[in-house]
């Protein structure tokens, strides 16, 4: 699609929502030269005007005040009011990077996706750890993968408990995992079970493809410490990536023979990334594709895909289900 084009000196930005990721966003844009953080909105006055005290930036009652004064926007409210306010903010020709997931619903996804796409603008969804360099790595050695694995863990806190761990956690592999597979799900298979909130708090989800590929999802917020990895087997090499660490162990097969006879050579290597900061890069490109036009590393339409299985999970989940169920 054609994106609008912005001509200024400076990008100007604003944050929607300045709770505890909305900050960071705040952090991000200040530090980039390219930008003006024009202000901030947050239903929370105390919160907001503590915000705006400690990055030295303007507080807006409401958002549609902050819309008539700004280029592009971080969304960062509560997702049951995504919809309401993203469409305010694409309605008034405002370029969008909207906090993961999209929405709750396919329907107002779908609204979104289109609303931006007939007003030329850009949406991009704020999937963090598509930046994450062990991810970017990952994705440029990536070739005929066979069987992906994924486990995320969190030690319990209360912050993210008003959702599923689906969407609270597993939704960010899930696009990471549709992102490496250029094929539609065939078959899924969850099960899930509440332990604290009321709500599934620990997740497996198997996917086959219909290429052949199978993936398989553990999550949980009630681990006993915080994991955040990803392995992928190919016929060539062995990856596994570390999110948290910024890391990634790779294992190569050396087609030439090894000491012993008749056997293959493997070669480990790791690569590290400790001084990477994956969301100063996630707005930078939210940026960078405002401001030259181009496409989204993550477009509206992945954050579609990610909230579509994520949905099927959760159904799953919820009907008990015991047999593999086919996707259309």
């Amino acid at each position: 699609m054609e994106i609008k084009q912005v001509k200024r000196d400076k990008l100007r930005v604003g944050v929607i929502g300045v709770g505890h990721l909305g900050e960071y966003h705040v952090q991000k844009y200040k530090n980039l030269p390219m930008v003006d953080l024009v202000g901030i909105v947050d239903t929370n006055p105390d919160r907001a005007n503590e915000i705006a005290r400690n990055y030295n930036t303007t507080v807006y009652e409401r958002h549609h005040e902050i819309l008539k004064k700004v280029d592009a926007v971080s969304l960062a409210v509560p997702t049951v009011s995504h919809f309401q306010v993203a469409k305010d903010v694409l309605s008034h020709g405002i370029h969008l990077l909207i906090e993961k997931p999209i929405t709750y619903k396919l329907e107002p996804a779908d609204a979104l996706i289109n609303l931006a796409n007939e007003k030329n603008l850009i949406l991009q969804v704020g999937f963090v750890e598509r930046f994450n360099p062990a991810i970017v790595k990952m994705m440029s050695l990536l070739k005929d993968p066979v069987f992906i694995e994924a486990h995320r863990m969190n030690v319990f806190t209360q912050r993210g408990t008003d959702t599923d761990v689906v969407f609270d956690l597993m939704i960010h592999d899930l696009d990471i995992i549709l992102n490496m597979v250029p094929s539609k799900v065939k078959e899924l298979h969850a099960v899930g079970m509440s332990v604290v909130t009321g709500m599934t708090d620990i997740a497996n989800a198997r996917m086959i493809f219909e290429n052949g590929v199978v993936a398989n999802l553990s999550t949980s917020r009630v681990s006993h410490k915080n994991i955040r990895k990803i392995r992928v087997y190919q016929p060539d090499l062995y990856m596994e990536a570390d999110c948290l660490k910024r890391s990634i162990n790779i294992t190569r097969l050396d087609n030439g023979k090894g000491e012993l006879a008749n056997l293959c050579e493997l070669k480990p290597e790791t690569n590290q990334y400790p001084n990477c900061d994956h969301l100063a890069d996630e707005i930078s490109s939210f940026v960078h594709s405002v401001i030259n036009r181009s496409r989204p590393v993550v477009p509206g339409e992945d954050g579609r895909k990610a909230l579509k299985i994520s949905l099927e999970i959760i159904d799953q989940i919820k009907r008990g289900c015991r047999d593999f169920r086919c996707i259309d």
